[in-house]
């Protein structure tokens, strides 16, 4: 088994309709990959497998190593970090910065009576000063601007020393300036070799980081194509990805799509 996801014909199914269908997959250390589709294509329920909060219908999930069905999902749970709008939500906005961070080591959003030591903080603040957003630990979480909110997110999503990152997308609601600031930041995470797997699930080519190495391609909850992303993010899987002619485009070590003209 893979030592971080091991997907082995993995289906979901919810209220009659299948979500996922037949995802064979692996992610192993020391990989970057890129999730990319429509909306509807299942990029979010393979995201919610493999951060172990959700279970397959059918099929084998294995992450980190455990099966999901056969572990306590609790203990498996710490060993992930998270980037997404879903959880981005439970955070509330009265919330202190710095405490949005590290409550992640309980796993909880929200600071209650739990208690943290110094390390800890000290840690929370290390990773807020990599994201260039130290200076706002001692603001209000719901104060902050998208973009900083992003950047405190992926933060919390490190604090745990994770052997797994998930981002979905996190790209999402920055204007440009914003977009680039992360995708720039996200380069350098990437780029580090201490750095966990990560898995990054985008609609957008333009939004891959350079340093990702691998591209899985979903469309209506199966795999279009997946592999090293250079050889695999081609027009013609992209097109068939996105049910529409498209062509891509290459601009160093980032990438475009755009929809074909006649004759192209």
């Amino acid at each position: 088994m893979s030592d971080v996801l091991e997907f082995a014909g993995v289906g979901v199914t919810r209220a009659g309709s299948a979500l996922l269908s037949e995802i064979t997959w692996s992610v192993e250390e020391g990989e970057r990959w890129v999730v990319i589709g429509p909306n509807g294509a299942g990029k979010t329920t393979l995201l919610q497998l493999a951060a172990a909060r959700m279970h397959p219908t059918t099929g084998v999930a294995g992450v980190l190593g455990e099966v999901l069905g056969a572990v306590d999902v609790f203990e498996l749970r710490p060993r992930i970090g998270v980037s997404s709008a879903a959880l981005a939500d439970r955070i509330p906005p009265e919330e202190q910065v710095r405490d949005v961070v590290v409550t992640a080591s309980w796993a909880v959003t929200g600071r209650w009576r739990e208690e943290y030591d110094p390390v800890d903080l000290g840690r929370a603040d290390e990773l807020l000063d990599a994201m260039a957003v130290g200076h706002l630990a001692e603001r209000r979480y719901g104060t902050l601007s998208e973009g900083e909110r992003k950047r405190v997110q992926i933060a919390r999503a490190l604090m745990t020393d994770p052997e797994l990152m998930l981002l979905d997308e996190p790209a999402a609601g920055l204007d440009l300036r914003g977009r680039e600031d992360l995708v720039g930041r996200l380069q350098l995470l990437a780029e580090d070799l201490a750095a966990p797997a990560m898995v990054l699930v985008t609609h957008h080519v333009e939004e891959i980081p350079p340093g990702f190495t691998d591209i899985l391609m979903l469309r209506e909850g199966r795999v279009v194509a997946a592999g090293p992303l250079e050889l695999t993010l081609t027009a013609e899987n992209l097109s068939a990805t996105f049910g529409i002619p498209l062509v891509v485009e290459r601009h160093g070590p980032r990438w475009s799509a755009r929809a074909a003209q006649v004759g192209e």
